[in-house]
């Protein structure tokens, strides 16, 4: 299998695309829009490029990286000859069923069809497609060219074959895949967002302060970044998201996402990629500056 598809040139998406293409496979990088897809191309130069400063990269190898990639903003021009398309769109149900949907129809029989989705369901998409035994979920880390783990998602109907060609593929891009069932949150999101959620509730109900409850879980659980500076990085819209999929899917109080972040959420305030969060993002240094509004105990 040398032929890959990548669904979504955003923060997930290019990363996927990057690492395939480093490991040597050819990668189609698929968006709506050409500007989404130069600034992807423009990440993974810098990404390379930081490499290349470590020793970890050659020029040759950033060279031939970049000519791996190929870009589309068309869908079934970009997954025509894929052996593999994996999907790293928005973290959007309806999204993600009409594009699977449409890839029953774009790609051959034998395609694999993936999902780097964090939370929604793998059994549901599959059932959108003419091929259920073949959909996968392919959980990439961010940052993807970094972390090791990849949490491979099998849905109701996956095959054993299908599971074992993705566990396969995962360590020819140097990972550690991990495979676990299809249930709200699978593994990695079942037991983190719920940590999440009760950092936020501890600011919530006054019992310290941003500073104090990401120091506490850095110092004293070996955390390297605290529970609320982590999930401005991952985004409070996705925290949210991830939270009302276990929620509903579980039917249990224990995952009802707390007042605070619904409020942030839809004040706009998301995180890094808004500029407000718990921290502030916008003052342009890597130093953790405690946003205006939680300086006190008071929300």
């Amino acid at each position: 299998m040398k032929k890959i598809a990548v669904i979504g040139s955003g923060t997930m998406g290019n990363g996927i695309a990057h690492v395939f293409a480093q490991a040597g496979f050819a990668v189609a990088l698929i968006d709506i829009s050409e500007a989404a897809l130069s600034k992807a191309l423009a990440t993974i130069g810098k990404n390379l490029d930081r490499m290349l400063a470590k020793g970890n990269l050659t020029e040759e190898q950033k060279a031939q990286t970049l000519q791996n990639i190929t870009t589309f903003t068309t869908l079934e021009e970009g997954v025509r000859a894929a052996e593999l398309v994996v999907e790293a769109a928005t973290e959007n149900v309806e999204l993600k069923l009409k594009l699977f949907k449409d890839l029953s129809a774009f790609t051959n029989p034998d395609t694999i069809l993936a999902s780097n989705t964090s939370s929604i369901s793998i059994t549901r998409i599959a059932a959108a497609t003419d091929r259920p035994e073949k959909v996968i979920g392919m959980h990439f880390m961010n940052p993807v060219p970094v972390m090791k783990l990849v949490e491979v998602i099998r849905g109701y109907s996956t095959s054993d074959e299908t599971t074992k060609q993705v566990l396969d593929l995962a360590r020819q891009l140097g990972k550690i895949p991990t495979v676990c069932n299809d249930y709200p949150g699978f593994v990695a999101n079942r037991i983190l967002m719920p940590m999440l959620n009760e950092a936020i509730y501890t600011l919530y109900e006054g019992v310290a302060g941003v500073e104090e409850i990401d120091t506490i879980m850095k110092l004293g659980m070996a955390h390297p970044m605290g529970p609320l500076q982590l999930a401005d990085f991952i985004g409070l819209d996705v925290c949210l998201s991830i939270l009302q999929v276990l929620h509903e899917g579980f039917g249990n109080p224990k995952y009802a996402p707390c007042p605070l972040l619904v409020n942030m959420v839809q004040a706009g305030h998301k995180g890094v990629k808004t500029g407000q969060g718990f921290y502030s993002w916008t003052h342009g240094t890597k130093d953790l500056i405690v946003a205006e509004r939680f300086r006190s105990f008071r929300v």
